[in-house]
């Protein structure tokens, strides 16, 4: 397939950094940006509302259905990106842990991700797109012109999610939310549906012990050593 516009991918697990550089990069290109994160996550509250299971085949139909006509939006700010849905703000509501479980959930049915194909795809528009996910590299843009992996521990990503949070690092909270880090992990890696891995052409970027501007600069170095931008 080939993108309407030059497509750079960042994919890898949840709480690694992808979004803040993401938007970063977004930024300083002038790009569009994608959270296909955050597209999951609207599934995730959709299907929470709705009080649906994905162990249910009517409910996995539904949820299809629903993926197919999703209609969501972003907002580079100041202040982040924000996400809406149908003139609702959902830019919170989705960053709540229920909603990130359930979101892995719905991700490993393949006709939610067959759904959703399409939606993604459209997002890349000129001058540029940057695509955040999981499944960027692999799937969605297999011909993007630069495709990144950026991971962390789970350890590293747990302190994180508490830190977003506003929440004390103590050892128990940690300690809970390195094993939710973990479950969300193997799940993503075993799912049949687009697992979990570095597309073979990708840069891998761990970010365990960068800050996020260091982190920026190896991204922009490797953007621009590719003459991509």
């Amino acid at each position: 397939m080939a993108e309407s516009a030059p497509v750079i991918t960042l994919d890898g697990p949840g709480g690694a950094g992808k979004g803040t550089l993401a938007l970063a990069l977004a930024q300083r290109l002038g790009w569009q940006v994608l959270d296909s994160g955050a597209l999951y996550r609207a599934m995730g509250l959709i299907g929470a509302r709705a009080g649906w299971s994905p162990d249910v085949a009517a409910d996995r139909t539904a949820a299809a259905d629903a993926a197919a006509q999703l209609a969501v939006s972003f907002e580079i700010t100041p202040d982040g990106i924000r996400v809406s849905r149908e003139g609702e703000d959902i830019t919170e509501t989705i960053r709540s842990s229920e909603v990130a479980d359930q979101a892995s959930q719905w991700a490993a049915v393949p006709a939610v991700r067959d759904a959703l194909l399409a939606r993604q795809r459209a997002f890349a528009q000129p001058p540029g797109l940057i695509g955040d996910g999981r499944d960027m590299g692999t799937v969605i843009f297999p011909d993007a012109a630069c495709k990144f992996y950026i991971t962390a521990s789970a350890e590293q990503r747990a302190r994180r999610r508490l830190a977003q949070l506003s929440m004390p690092k103590t050892t128990d909270k940690i300690g809970k939310l390195y094993n939710e880090i973990e479950t969300r992990d193997a799940r993503d890696r075993e799912r049949e549906a687009s697992p979990l891995k570095p597309a073979a052409d990708a840069v891998v970027i761990d970010t365990s012990d960068d800050d996020p501007s260091s982190s920026l600069e190896r991204l922009l170095a490797e953007v621009s050593r590719q003459g991509i931008a």
